[in-house]
Order: C-alpha cells, then structure tokens, then sequence
C-alpha cells in the first residue's frame, strides 16, 4: 500500500426511492460528469456505480476536491446527492473499474458518507469529509456544513445563470446566453451566493494544501485505454 494520499469521492443520490426514472438521470449524469471531469483531468478513473444510486471515483489531486464537488453537483441536477470525501491511501495500481479498488481512503469515504445519512435532510449536511487528519476534518466540516445550509436549495433559474456564468465568464455575456437583462442576471448571481462559493473554494484548496503535503506521484497508475 502506497504511503502517499488520494482523494475519494463516494456519493448517493438524497430520496432516490421517491425518484422517478432515477436509473436513467443517474447514468445519463454519469456520462456526462466523467466526460466531463476526465477531459479536465480533475478525476483519474471513471465514475462507477457501486451499489444502487452509490457512485465513486478518485480525484486527480487532492486540491481539486472544492471545485470538483461544486461541479458535480451542478452538473448532476436535479439530482440531489450526499457526498463523502475519503482522504488516504489506496491499495493497489490505480486502474478501473473504480469499485474494484480499496483501502484507507475508501473506508474513510464511505464513513464520511454514512455520517450524511444519520442526520436529518432538512439540516443541509450533505456532504463531509474523514481524513487522519482531525484538524483537516473539523475545519472542511465546518465550511461545507455551512456551504451545504446557504446553497443547499438553488432554484433552476439561479443554477441556469451559473451555468451561463462559467461559460461565459462574465455576467453581461451569461445575462445575453439567457435573454435576461444584466441586473437580473447579477441578481440571480448574489442569490445563489456564486460569489462566495467561488471564495469558498479557493480557500479550501489552500486549507487542504497547507495540510496535506504527501502527495500521490508514488502510486502505480495504468493508464486508461
């Protein structure tokens, strides 16, 4: 088992017994997150159905991890999803399928993921992170807690402006994509509080580099054909 740390990410689908066509939204989504998320080499391996609505993959760099949760969520709507974030070691080459994979950071990942389920949905808390770094947890437990209780609930309309926003990159361009006037669009913005979670995620990478200094050059990779 490597010594160096990876980043694993195990998600389910909130309320997936009171969805509708879930099989296809769940696989669609998933073409659509791994085409994406391989192609920006966030993501090492495939996403991988694991169990039921249970996906996983393994994150290129442990700083990737705000941008790429943000991401997946959007990017997986409506879907709603708890996420658990595993920092540790794997056992074995890194190669697919995903779910055949183990070790210390998919056990700490499907802990972190269990302890989203034990609270209540009205709380907000769906996403949490377990590492063997106790300072790590408390402090990226924190932030997402609240990040999770102030974004927890975007409206289609504010999640559409954000889309128009990351490809456009400036909020007259995403207002015009729409057919919106500007200030509606900056209103749609602030209310989806982008602004903050762009400020959000730039710390937590910084939060998660000051910690983490063993990084993952030592695994063995095979290279995905």
């Amino acid at each position: 088992m490597s010594e160096k740390l990876w980043g694993v990410i195990v998600s389910d689908v909130v309320s997936s017994s009171r969805t509708q066509d879930l099989r296809s939204m769940l696989s669609a989504g998933l073409r659509r997150v791994t085409a994406a998320h391989l192609g920006e080499k966030r993501i090492r391996l495939p996403y991988a159905v694991t169990a039921g609505d249970e996906f996983q993959t393994v994150v290129s760099d442990l700083r990737q991890i705000p941008g790429l949760l943000f991401d997946l969520r959007r990017r997986m709507r409506p879907l709603r999803l708890r996420i658990g974030i595993g920092i540790g070691r794997i056992s074995g080459p890194l190669r697919p399928p995903v779910n055949q994979l183990g070790g210390q950071a998919f056990e700490f990942a499907r802990t972190a993921i269990g302890v989203t389920k034990e609270g209540h949905l009205h709380s907000g808390k769906v996403t949490r992170f377990r590492s063997e770094n106790e300072e790590f947890d408390l402090v990226a437990n924190l932030v997402y807690n609240l990040q999770d209780a102030l974004v927890g609930h975007l409206s289609e309309k504010q999640w559409r402006t954000v889309d128009a926003y990351l490809a456009k990159g400036r909020v007259d361009l995403a207002a015009k994509v729409l057919r919106i006037n500007a200030s509606t669009a900056s209103r749609n913005l602030s209310r989806s509080h982008l602004w903050q979670t762009l400020e959000m995620m730039d710390s937590m990478k910084k939060i998660i580099g000051s910690h983490f200094q063993r990084m993952h050059e030592s695994v063995n990779y095979e290279r995905i054909v």
